[in-house]
């Protein structure tokens, strides 16, 4: 057995993972083609390589099916539910760096806090008939900072790709999304609330509060985590 270490299986995140652990003395590498999701560690025993979207990561950390993970830490708080008792954040790695911000139209002058969308919102109701709709695929977090906001009279709806776009779409009249710098907001006349910030996330190494060990996982895992503080 081995300690199960997984990773983003493509993009600029696998990449840079890779490099992150290289300058730690501990090569990955992706073996076979691109569409193969197999890969290989050298420079330290013990340890073998999973590759995976960065999306299944969590889930995969939670079900004690890897040791390790390196993903956003936005995926893991919005589908870990109480996350601190399923994985413990070992190490940020200093890229993939972005915010979930919450976004309203440029042309709504008057509303540049949370608490002036929580008037807009009730007063968009009273004369639409409906709530102010948020696109967002980050159901959890959004709706847990706009209740501790205390924002009422919204409903969030799903969007899993181009979620700027919904607003001029006319699906959303909001949206809250990942944003690294601001650029297609702006693009898509949006403009984020002074005291919209959901969430800093950037790519992080999780350990599973729930994967078995048996001594020899145990002594790899160590020794692993001995390289990576160090």
């Amino acid at each position: 057995m081995s300690v199960k270490l997984g990773v983003p299986s493509k993009g600029r995140l696998m990449d840079k993972t890779f490099d992150w652990f290289e300058k730690r003395g501990i090569r990955l590498s992706r073996t076979g083609s691109d569409r193969e999701y197999s890969g290989a560690v050298d420079g330290i025993d013990g340890i073998s390589l999973v590759l995976l979207s960065a999306g299944e990561i969590p889930r995969e950390l939670a079900a004690g099916r890897i040791h390790l993970g390196v993903t956003g830490t936005d995926l893991v708080h919005e589908k870990l539910p109480r996350w601190e008792q399923q994985v413990e954040e070992i190490a940020p790695l200093g890229f993939g760096q972005a915010d979930l911000i919450l976004a309203v139209p440029s042309c709504w002058a008057d509303v540049d806090t949370l608490d002036d969308l929580d008037a807009a919102a009730a007063a968009f109701r009273a004369r639409h008939g409906f709530r102010v709709r948020i696109a967002t695929k980050y159901h959890r977090l959004v709706r847990d900072f706009l209740t501790d906001a205390g924002v009422a009279d919204y409903q969030l709806v799903d969007s899993q790709g181009a979620t700027e776009g919904t607003v001029k779409n006319e699906t959303a009249e909001a949206i809250a999304d990942i944003t690294s710098t601001g650029e297609t907001l702006r693009a898509n006349h949006l403009k984020l609330l002074s005291d919209g910030l959901v969430l800093r996330s950037q790519a992080t190494l999780w350990r599973s509060r729930g994967a078995a060990c048996d001594a020899g996982e145990k002594q790899a895992l160590a020794a692993l985590l001995k390289r990576v503080d160090g």
